[in-house]
């Protein structure tokens, strides 16, 4: 395995904050993506610091608020004038939401939509470029199983976002090949423990639609969705996999990456749904004369 240069966005805690340790233990250089690194995420720099110093791993933070263009021109930068080069993107940031859909107001839906699908673009804009011309590299992005798989009620802007960041990833993936560039799209399921994805979800602002729903023919609805979701996760789910999971992806030779990776231990049928998508998309490709693009070109 060959040492990356790597940087992953949303990696104050969660999957972010245990795929960046992991990576760097496994010997890569990896750039921690956060925002207000010198504000709320100031604890998560110091500790990001501290088990790069306990563990004599090549782990850095980098302040990359993905909602704004100048910092993430500047972080990715900030990056190429310290290390010399970027090998590995990873989209990881996002944000949960739970309650009603009617309930969200339109500008809620657009701050979900920037935080987990404009902000790889914001990514790939400033990142891509250098990617680009050293002709090899790679694309990871955390997707979810919300995206195809069974999709629980009052998830609704946080699905919704996902499935066209996956969208998103799947059209990249054919464009980049050509350039040396691989993609990964990586696909969690419900972890309901390990990250801040529940405990931290934002709510409706329209508090009295939503009470419509919650105290109406929908009473009771919000506390079951979470209680089965929770009932579906094994006792030994470890939101840890997810981290080894892109670990094994970075770490595998050039050119033979999975194209996608599910870690899902409640099995809620997106490794389905995605397979046969999956294999559409290939013959698509094939019929129109583009089979090239599922691989990427090797010797740019």
């Amino acid at each position: 395995m060959s040492k990356q240069v790597i940087v992953i966005t949303g990696a104050s805690s969660g999957f972010g904050a245990l795929t960046a340790r992991a990576l760097a233990k496994a010997g890569h250089t990896v750039y921690a993506g956060m925002r207000a690194t010198e504000g709320r995420n100031a604890p998560a720099v110091a500790a990001a610091a501290e088990f790069a110093k306990d563990n004599s791993v090549d782990l850095r933070w980098v302040e990359l608020d993905v909602a704004s263009d100048a910092s993430v021109v500047s972080g990715i930068a900030r990056i190429i004038a310290d290390a010399g080069r970027l090998d590995v993107i990873i989209h990881n940031a996002g944000h949960m939401s739970f309650g009603p859909a009617e309930a969200f107001t339109p500008e809620q839906f657009a701050e979900l939509f920037d935080i987990n699908v404009l902000s790889t673009q914001r990514v790939n804009r400033a990142a891509l470029p250098y990617l680009r011309k050293q002709g090899k590299g790679l694309v990871v992005w955390v997707s979810s199983s919300s995206s195809r798989g069974g999709t629980p009620p009052y998830l609704s802007p946080y699905f919704a976002a996902k499935a066209a960041m996956d969208s998103l990833a799947v059209s990249y993936a054919g464009e980049l090949t050509r350039w040396g560039i691989e993609t990964s799209i990586i696909v969690p399921g419900a972890f309901t423990k390990g990250t801040n994805h529940f405990a931290h979800s934002g709510s409706p602002d329209d508090t009295a639609c939503a009470a419509e729903y919650n105290e109406g023919p929908y009473k009771g609805v919000p506390e079951q969705a979470l209680q089965g979701l929770a009932a579906l996760e094994p006792a030994d789910a470890d939101a840890g996999a997810v981290a080894a999971a892109i670990v094994d992806v970075v770490g595998k030779p050039f050119g033979t990456r999975p194209f996608r990776v599910h870690i899902d231990p409640s099995e809620d049928g997106a490794e389905i749904v995605n397979g046969v998508a999956d294999r559409v998309r290939a013959e698509l490709f094939r019929r129109i004369g583009l089979e090239d693009l599922l691989k990427p070109a090797v010797g740019n």
